[in-house]
């Protein structure tokens, strides 16, 4: 469905000074998946996701959307491309002098959509956003989270197969938040919406992703199945978005003294397992008390995680016991030696 291929974007800003907004990127996005990108500021993600419509052009690399790949397309191929691209953006774009139904229609009137085809998208769509009610308002008289709603409306009408979201909540509060992440993944499973996303919120991955990608300095640093980066992170930029859902730190003095007693363990859990009392099952089973220390369990998009820091106090045989039966029904196990 998309694909980005050894994407590379110089940026000429003065006299001999060149900075490298992407370098050497690549990535996937399977047709009816939501694909996340997460980084801190500066890592490149703007500019990779306005490559997918080619509001940005690369240096170098192939931008191929079913196929084809935009770089090569005239200037009409590309108007014609970009009709099956849809975007929404953190600012909204609404324009303040137009109502809701004006800002859904003359961009649909601008494209050839006939009189009577806009009138059936636009109320289809405010439909499907929930804000029937607001047709003849203006942008002004609607909070955050219904003008994003409006801007969400006005990139379906266009009826395309991808959706392209640029920090698209980052403006909103937290429940705000939420109620857009839940229509975009009606969106995705009613009408089978290709998404890609851009984000410096874990949280916004964990709620709608599939599989995401990790930015740092233009390069694209770990990628996969969201549960896999979760479960184990590689690279030290993953794990600090990671801990920021699920944060362990442990003084190093406080390891010490409890690993005398008892080894501490961080424990995954994934799908149905998360769901069992395992720490409980084995203070009954076996001569051992636990005692968490830190942890968190969320909803991903289609299952249940968790992980938990938990010192396990008895002897060496009770404890082993203990991971051994942790390990059998599913739990992932490391120990901890030292802080983090």
């Amino acid at each position: 469905m998309i694909e980005l291929r050894n994407i590379t974007k110089e940026f000429h800003t003065g006299k001999n000074t060149v900075i490298k907004a992407l370098d050497d990127v690549s990535l996937t996005v399977s047709k009816g998946e939501i694909y996340g990108v997460i980084g801190y500021s500066g890592a490149g993600k703007s500019t990779l996701v306005r490559m997918a419509n080619l509001l940005e052009v690369p240096t170098s690399g192939s931008v191929i959307i079913d196929g084809e790949d935009l770089v090569t397309l005239s200037k009409e191929q590309l108007r014609q491309k970009r009709q099956n691209i849809g975007m929404i953006f953190q600012g909204f774009n609404l324009l303040k002098t137009l109502t809701v139904y004006q800002n859904i229609a003359i961009p649909l009137k601008l494209t050839g959509v006939s009189e009577a085809e806009i009138k059936v998208r636009v109320k289809k769509y405010l439909d499907i956003v929930g804000l029937s009610d607001k047709t003849d308002v203006y942008p002004n008289q609607l909070s955050g989270g219904q003008k994003q709603r409006v801007a969400i409306a006005r990139a379906l009408s266009h009826e395309p197969d991808i959706l392209l979201s640029d920090e698209a909540t980052s403006a909103l509060d937290p429940d705000t938040t939420d109620q857009i992440l839940a229509l975009l993944l009606k969106i995705n499973r009613e009408l089978g919406i290709t998404i890609l996303l851009i984000t410096h919120e874990m949280h916004v991955i964990q709620q709608i992703c599939d599989r995401v990608a990790v930015m740092e300095n233009g390069k694209i640093i770990e990628q996969g199945l969201v549960v896999d980066l979760y479960t184990d992170p590689k690279h030290e930029t993953t794990k600090r978005f990671v801990s920021s859902i699920f944060p362990s730190q442990t003084p190093g003095a406080i390891i010490e003294d409890l690993r005398k007693d008892g080894p501490i363990l961080d424990l995954t859990f994934v799908g149905e397992v998360a769901e069992k009392p395992s720490l409980s099952t084995i203070s009954n089973l076996f001569h051992i008390e636990t005692n968490i220390l830190s942890g968190n369990i969320v909803e991903l998009k289609d299952q249940t995680f968790g992980k938990l820091r938990a010192h396990v106090k008895g002897n060496t045989e009770e404890t082993t016991k203990a991971i051994d039966y942790l390990t059998t029904h599913g739990v992932i196990v490391r120990e901890v030696r030292s802080h983090g």
